[in-house]
């Protein structure tokens, strides 16, 4: 979808709204807020590659279209880190990357009650429902399904929640979220997927956190992390030995 300047003028609110973590001439990442979109879909909202071509194109004045290539999305409630590419040779190194396992993501959660082992690796099943939008977990004899695997461990824990950073061994459609719910401890807001309440922003508990790789074209290691959600501050306040950046 193009942008013409009216769009570019009613898209301003957005834009200066806009959390840009990391920025050059091949890679942008944002700092994404519950609720946007990384990727066009049938709501028809703006998405925010949309919003970032219209940046890129006022920051520096480039005619013509704007090169803006999604690398890897998270889901709508869902807030945290997403990174974009900024010329189409830089998408297909990040693309491969991302698919030989060399783009890593942490991701930190604030579930509901607290998972009878502070650390562990869980291993599922899952099948997802495009008709409604969820995951389920399933077995090996469902020919859909696909085998998920993550790992999690204790950052700080509260009376009612505690907050996990959880790591993906793989790539599955709500994987974090159907598999924390499939061990009886669904993430703070979620829904669709057990929370007792919502949040109030409509978002729920769960952010992509940490960003790490090494730059395709410079060779250089970066290492990103958004600020923890509000909502993980009460507990981290209570676990002084926790890094907070």
């Amino acid at each position: 979808m193009g942008l013409c300047q009216n769009e570019n003028f009613w898209l301003s609110p957005f834009l200066n709204s806009m959390e840009i973590v990391y920025e050059d001439n091949h890679i942008i990442v944002v700092n994404k807020k519950a609720g946007e979109i990384v990727q066009g879909d049938k709501t028809g909202d703006i998405p925010l590659s949309e919003m970032l071509k219209s940046y890129l194109k006022e920051k520096y004045n480039k005619p013509g279209n704007v090169f803006c290539g999604v690398v890897h999305r998270i889901d709508r409630p869902v807030s945290g880190l997403v990174m974009f590419a900024r010329t189409s040779k830089a998408l297909e190194r990040l693309n491969r990357m991302l698919r030989e396992g060399e783009i890593h993501k942490t991701y930190w959660a604030l579930v509901e009650g607290k998972p009878q082992k502070p650390e562990d690796s869980l291993e599922n099943w899952l099948v997802s429902d495009g008709r409604i939008n969820k995951t389920f977990l399933s077995d090996s004899k469902n020919p859909e399904a696909k085998l998920s695997r993550l790992k999690y461990r204790t950052v700080a824990e509260g009376d009612r929640y505690t907050l996990l950073e959880v790591t993906l061994l793989t790539g599955r459609k709500h994987q974090i979220r159907a598999m924390l719910a499939g061990i009886g401890h669904p993430i703070k807001g979620d829904l669709k997927y057990g929370a007792r309440r919502s949040n109030k922003d409509g978002g729920i508990s769960l952010q992509a956190r940490h960003l790490e790789f090494v730059h395709p074209v410079n060779k250089q290691k970066i290492s990103l992390d958004a600020s923890p959600l509000p909502d993980f501050l009460p507990l981290l306040q209570k676990a002084p030995s926790t890094k907070i950046s």
